[in-house]
């Protein structure tokens, strides 16, 4: 009697401790973008921010999608991916309304001082439709950058269609989903080692994307995830490990003064 309420009280732990994972797993690659959510919505400035990383995470998840009509993986990685792609979109939607609200309010002041009307004010507005490459991923409203990802969804969709037979292909577009993805610090990286400061990075953050990656990592060891995964998810983590070895040497051996530059990348992700 005593060795089944044991194994039912273990029954219980174990599938509480995978709901926890499978839960860790879905919405912590999010929960950083939680805190820069509510900073841009209170300080209404989202200058701090790169949209870019919204770029970056949206081609990666896409990407990671398309390659499970390939090659089956995770149901949990799936939806990981569909909601990164709802909280870039949601991150986009902030910054766009934020950025024209700012755009707005500088040329009214500007208006202001020159004694002009009001109804005199324009700002010049650039769309997606333009395929003005000068203002790729700077557009005016937020319906354009739903417009660029549809579109970039639909061809990488039909591409994967007409290739899905391919072998060669399929493990390619897998490879280019995660690998994108795993790069997203590299920026960071390479503008701490120009600087030869961590100056304006959040260490916080980056522990946080340590912990994750290496959480995420050890989630595809464990379930046979494609050998993408894994292979680009130990990249990501050396990737962090080799930032924070950055903060630790140039805090100790400081190569010049602290530079005022700080980097959108670390912003985007960090903060």
């Amino acid at each position: 009697m005593e060795d089944e309420a044991f194994e039912q009280i273990v029954s219980v732990f174990n599938s509480l401790v995978s709901w926890i994972a499978a839960g860790a797993m879905v919405f912590g690659g999010v929960v950083p973008y939680i805190p820069q959510y509510r900073d841009i919505r209170r300080t209404q400035n989202a200058e701090g921010f790169s949209t870019y990383v919204c770029l970056v995470l949206l081609v990666a998840n896409i990407l990671r999608i398309l390659f499970r009509f390939g090659r089956y993986f995770d149901t949990l990685l799936l939806l990981q991916s569909a909601i990164m792609i709802v909280t870039m979109l949601v991150m986009l939607n902030l910054c766009t309304g934020v950025r024209m609200a700012s755009e707005l309010g500088t040329k009214r002041r500007s208006f202001i001082a020159t004694d002009s009307k009001d109804e005199e004010i324009r700002i010049p507005k650039r769309t997606f439709l333009d395929f003005d490459w000068s203002h790729f991923w700077s557009w005016s409203h937020f319906l354009d950058y739903v417009q660029c990802v549809l579109a970039f969804t639909l061809v990488a969709a039909y591409v994967t269609y007409l290739l899905l037979d391919s072998a060669v292909f399929v493990e390619t577009l897998g490879f280019l989903a995660v690998f994108i993805e795993a790069m997203l610090g590299t920026p960071q990286l390479h503008c701490n080692y120009q600087n030869k400061s961590t100056e304006g990075m959040s260490i916080k953050m980056v522990l946080m994307w340590t912990s994750g990656d290496t959480f995420k990592t050890v989630y595809f060891l464990l379930t046979q995830a494609p050998v993408q995964f894994w292979t680009c998810g130990l990249l990501q983590v050396f990737v962090d490990v080799a930032i924070l070895f950055q903060v630790y040497y140039y805090s100790r051996y400081p190569q010049k003064p602290l530079s005022h530059t700080v980097s959108h990348a670390t912003s985007a992700k960090a903060l």
